[in-house]
């Protein structure tokens, strides 16, 4: 991300000496001991991200000949070269004038004219995919090269690997892309002239008439323009993250926005804001300040888990830090208009997103914990039920026909997209979740409505989405853990007794893969090996699942009704938690235990150490029935904390 970050800025002509060199410090210092790098932290090297940070520091001016260099291009090599790289890797490559447009698969435009009831059209994707394969239809139509100055042929084998698609809709696509490559237009000659003002250059050279020939051509380049510029958010940004942030930049300069146009403009401000400039040492470079990006940032997420950890722990309601918080998040309510009406087209809007702007794309999982977060906070007021009330009838009619929900769309799944030859950069659909789907039935129920026929379908949908050895798995964190410690509270609270096959198959489940330490973990490869299921280095985050889950089901202590070996297992838990917690109240962990693309892209939530820790130990000591410790006073002045929606 950082290294896409400085190749964007390249490609716009925004070269800066500073950004870049201090953007290197931070690349070299996250290089792995085997000259790779990873994906996520204690992760094995990645082929694309070692081929893109390569990249970054060549254009540092770091030498191939250098160690560190060496070493990763010796690795790179042995793992097939950049030919192995991903779709979206040899997409920077041919930006960057170092890879062939035609080894590229073709991304039409015309796309943007497909109905939403007509197979692979833009509705299809998820809509961080969708925003990105937009963009992405527009910049591929002008097949732009704007070299850099050196070569990676170093990094090159010679040999194309052989990618033969199993799957017959698969082949078919390929065929397709043949095809496609034979007949699309060309219209790399007109870079810059597809918008109103300019759309009289475009005629301009033998070539330039031969690329822009196709009126539709031109009308889905407009039309795609369109719904890029519709889609910008206040701050400036496209969905709240990086991949089509930068494409949709990309494309609207090669559609003729220049760098001083107000969207471009807001563009690259909003990247600024994501951008972290801080003091630092690194391998391989003088100290000097670090420059790195972040994924993206959760403020609404972060807060309103943060509010529930404060409440599980005892803060009351009326405390300054949950009615200040409060009211910032019914401020945060949205309103308008958004793409899932494309599938929901009369379900008047009410829900919550995950970052500071992303009105076009709120979500379900935030709008669960909304709600729940909201009731713990402050006394009951017409405002804030009227938002709660808002809130349950979006995610009612946000439900998915099977009866679960997915993130951001209702019916997202059509798995076609899959089968796409440029479709290898991760999740490119949204499909009802087990986790997201027990966030949204425990809201309902919370609200007491555990009865409504929706709490009812959507539990269905959970019993049936367990997993044969009794966990559930966890799209938006890691993993089988995450899943669990999501269900089992839902279906306790939506009131499946503890006793029910369900819970005691996952009671069981979390016993047998608690760590020696007493702790839990899972390592995030688990999403490609199921032996790791449920298996990695203990963390706080993700032993305050397992405790959540274990103390909803009634695994408490002395007075569980349950096994004994539970309630040790939940002893075990609390102790980890005990012995680890630093001097300053907080939990170490630099794992990565936040999912963003399974397989592929990851996230470490700041402040998921210290919420889910805080909400398990709050709830362990309400369950064993002590008395919960005194609340800080609430008058004079409070020290600031650390800003939210810290994720990287």
């Amino acid at each position: 991300m950082d290294a896409e970050d400085l190749l964007l800025r390249e490609f716009l002509g925004l070269h800066d000496d500073h950004a870049i060199a201090a953007a290197a410090r931070w690349i070299r210092s996250q290089q792995r001991d085997d000259g790779t790098w990873a994906n996520f932290y204690g992760g094995p090297g990645d082929l694309s991200t070692t081929v893109e940070a390569y990249l970054a520091l060549r254009l540092a001016g770091d030498e191939p000949d250098a160690p560190h260099m060496k070493q990763a291009c010796a690795w790179i090599g042995a793992e097939g070269g950049v030919e192995a790289t991903r779709v979206f890797t040899r997409i920077w490559l041919a930006l960057s004038g170092l890879w062939s447009w035609d080894d590229l698969p073709v991304i039409p435009p015309e796309l943007i004219y497909l109905p939403a009831w007509f197979p692979l059209n833009i509705y299809d994707w998820g809509c961080w995919a969708r925003q990105t394969i937009v963009a992405l239809a527009v910049v591929q139509s002008f097949r732009p090269s704007r070299p850099l100055p050196f070569t990676i042929d170093e990094l090159k084998t010679g040999v194309t690997p052989s990618r033969p698609p199993a799957d017959p809709w698969a082949r078919a696509f390929t065929a397709l892309d043949h095809l496609l490559h034979r007949i699309t237009p060309d219209m790399s000659a007109v870079s810059g002239a597809i918008t109103p003002e300019t759309a009289d250059k475009a005629r301009a050279g033998r070539r330039a008439r031969r690329g822009v020939r196709s009126a539709m051509r031109r009308a889905a380049l407009r039309r795609c323009a369109e719904w890029i510029i519709a889609r910008q958010e206040r701050d400036g940004c496209w969905g709240g993250i990086q991949p089509p942030w930068v494409y949709s930049l990309m494309a609207l300069n090669l559609l003729g926005y220049q760098i001083e146009h107000p969207i471009m403009q807001r563009g690259l401000s909003g990247l600024d804001r994501f951008t972290i400039t801080e003091a630092g040492t690194t391998k391989l470079a003088a100290d000097g300040p670090v420059r790195r990006l972040e994924a993206c940032q959760s403020p609404v997420w972060d807060t309103v888990l943060t509010m529930i950890a404060l409440a599980d722990a005892g803060l009351p309601a009326d405390h300054p830090a949950l009615v200040n918080a409060e009211r910032w998040v019914l401020g945060e309510e949205i309103r308008g208009p958004g793409d899932w009406q494309v599938r929901r087209p009369d379900l008047a809007p009410g829900g919550w997103a995950f970052e500071f702007d992303n009105d076009v794309y709120p979500d379900t999982d935030d709008t669960a914990e909304v709600v729940l977060a909201l009731r713990r906070a402050g006394p009951r007021h017409p405002q804030k039920q009227a938002a709660i009330d808002r809130g349950l009838t979006w995610l009612a009619g946000m439900q998915s026909k099977d009866g679960g929900w997915g993130a951001f769309d209702a019916d997202n799944t059509r798995k076609l997209v899959n089968k796409l030859p440029f479709c290898d950069f991760g999740a490119v659909i949204d499909p009802p979740s087990a986790d997201v789907t027990a966030h949204i039935v425990e809201a309902f129920a919370a609200e007491g409505r555990a009865t409504d026929p929706v709490v009812r379908r959507g539990v269905v949908w959970l019993l049936r989405a367990q997993e044969p050895d009794g966990s559930w798995f966890g799209r938006w964190g890691a993993n089988y853990v995450y899943g669990t410690g999501a269900v089992v509270p839902a279906l306790i609270a939506a009131g499946v007794q503890p006793s029910k096959p369900a819970i005691r198959r996952a009671v069981a489940w979390l016993e047998e893969h608690q760590n020696a330490d007493g702790g839990w973990g899972e390592d995030l490869r688990s999403y490609d090996d199921p032996a790791l299921a449920g298996r990695g280095t203990s963390t706080a985050s993700q032993t305050a699942w397992a405790l959540l889950a274990l103390l909803a089901a009634g695994e408490h202590g002395e007075r569980s009704e349950q096994s004994q070996q539970s309630s040790s297992a939940i002893e075990r838990g609390i102790g980890w938690l005990a012995q680890t917690q630093r001097a300053d109240g907080s939990w170490d962990e630099p794992r990565y235990t936040g999912t963003g693309f399974p397989g592929d892209f990851y996230i470490n939530y700041h402040l998921y150490r210290l919420a889910f820790p805080l909400s398990a130990l709050g709830r362990y000591v309400l369950a064993r029935g002590d008395d919960p410790p005194e609340p800080p006073a609430t008058g004079g002045t409070h020290p600031a904390g650390p800003p939210l929606g810290d994720s990287a």
